[in-house]
């Protein structure tokens, strides 16, 4: 992955920034105390990370273990490493021109387009919010039987808290999400150690395969549902203006700090998604229980295979990233009003706007894993209009200066993005044709 870059001019308008809560700006990084300002530095990109390990990726990856075994952990590996490339190059948009991508698109697209990408962005936003509420609802659910209308509810409530850290100064709100994250981390792992996958079954699972028809299809949906539009927006956000850059030099020292923090929280994610294909491999597969393909039966299947331990792990894990990625599309909502169209309303505001929908949907008693599949239907509209102006801008030497892209780095980019709208586009057919 390339450097990034410094604007050659300033921008023709005054971008309304992130205004995030006190204590935003942190000292630039010194040479000493590196592994102390290393962890200050972390956070941006596992904010990011919790929108790659949200419900709709439980079900999805429950479903490919389940059905083909560890056929497709390739596809995994494959949709991490193309996510890790596209956060790095949102990251480092935010540091070299110290303004987020949806500010920069309406300066150098216009007022008229900048609006059309914003309306997009808001109908995203609702089927962001369609399967991270469903998710956590599921959750609540499954834990205390709450109705899932009365369990959306809650998740609001809960969601609402998380949100008011933000206020209280960015730092908060990015432990907390961290917070989360991390028990989604150790209930997949009490899971995997307690199942015990096969390592000659994920090693081969490495392999390139594709097992049958239905296993392109699912492929499809690992890799087209992997990169989620709005944090890409969100994450230029978070490392704009973050530390104050006075020369080039400083943004390298910077650019290195959020580099690792990409590998980092993306590694975690990563294995995330890898353990639930692993455990339900391991242990729906190779019991002969391959038409396991929503989050109620996986949920069921432990419970019956393994024991209540593994059940409960399982969904707090479910119930965390609803919650988790509920309030960072919510945060990421109101970067995408402020950039493309210059307006800010009340977060709160904002959250009752767009949780309105999950609400009716839960109400109407719709089935929760037709709700997910919708969900990342609509999200795949999104992706072509964060990603291409990602790339565009990226490559632009004017805006990154020294810091553009290589030119390897924008080919990789550009494949990457190809090859995403493309598996959307194949996604919407599949879903539509079947």
């Amino acid at each position: 992955m390339s450097e990034g870059a410094e604007p050659a001019a300033a921008t023709s308008e005054r971008p309304i920034a992130a205004q995030p809560g006190p204590g935003r700006i942190q000292r630039p990084p010194r040479a000493t105390g590196r592994i102390r300002t290393l962890v200050a530095m972390l956070g941006p990109a596992f904010v990011a990370a919790v929108a790659y390990i949200d419900p709709g990726n439980f079900a999805t990856n429950v479903a490919s273990g389940a059905r083909f075994g560890y056929a497709l952990c390739w596809v995994v590996v494959l949709a991490n490493l193309m996510a890790m490339l596209v956060q790095w190059l949102s990251a480092k948009l935010g540091v070299v021109t110290g303004h987020n991508l949806p500010e920069l698109c309406r300066t150098h697209l216009g007022r008229r387009w900048s609006a059309a990408l914003w309306a997009q962005a808001e109908v995203v936003a609702m089927a962001t919010d369609l399967a991270e509420f469903v998710g956590a609802a599921i959750a609540l659910n499954l834990l205390f039987h709450v109705p899932l209308l009365a369990a959306g509810t809650i998740t609001a409530v809960v969601a609402f808290g998380i949100l008011a850290l933000e206020q209280r100064g960015y730092r908060k709100f990015e432990l907390a999400i961290i917070a989360l994250l991390f028990i989604v981390l150790l209930g997949f792992a009490y899971d995997f150690f307690r199942i015990g996958p096969s390592a000659r079954g994920m090693a081969g699972g490495l392999v390139p395969s594709l097992p049958g028809h239905g296993a392109v299809v699912l492929a499809v949906g690992i890799i087209g549902a992997t990169v989620m539009p709005h944090v890409v927006y969100l994450h230029s956000a978070l490392t704009q203006r973050r530390v104050p850059c006075a020369d080039d030099a400083a943004k390298r020292r910077v650019l290195r700090f959020q580099r690792i923090d990409v590998v980092v929280a993306m590694t975690v994610a990563g294995l995330i998604n890898l353990s639930m294909l692993f455990i339900a491999a391991a242990l729906f597969n190779t019991t002969g229980h391959t038409g396991i393909d929503s989050i109620a039966a996986a949920h069921a299947g432990l419970a019956r295979l393994v024991g209540g331990g593994a059940a409960l792990a399982f969904v707090l894990a479910l119930l965390a990233s609803g919650l988790s990625s509920s309030s960072v599309g919510t945060y990421a909502g109101q970067i995408v009003m402020q950039g493309f169209i210059r307006r800010r309303i009340p977060v709160y505001l904002r959250r009752a706007i767009t949780m309105a929908p999950s609400l009716i949907v839960l109400g109407i008693g719709t089935a929760p894993t037709a709700t997910l599949v919708v969900s990342q239907v609509v999200l795949s509209f999104g992706i072509p209009f964060a990603l291409v102006p990602l790339v565009v801008l990226t490559r632009r030497a004017d805006l990154m200066g020294p810091f553009v892209n290589r030119g390897l780095t924008t080919a990789v980019a550009s494949l990457v993005t190809a090859v995403v709208v493309g598996l959307n586009v194949m996604l919407l057919y599949t879903t539509f044709a079947g």
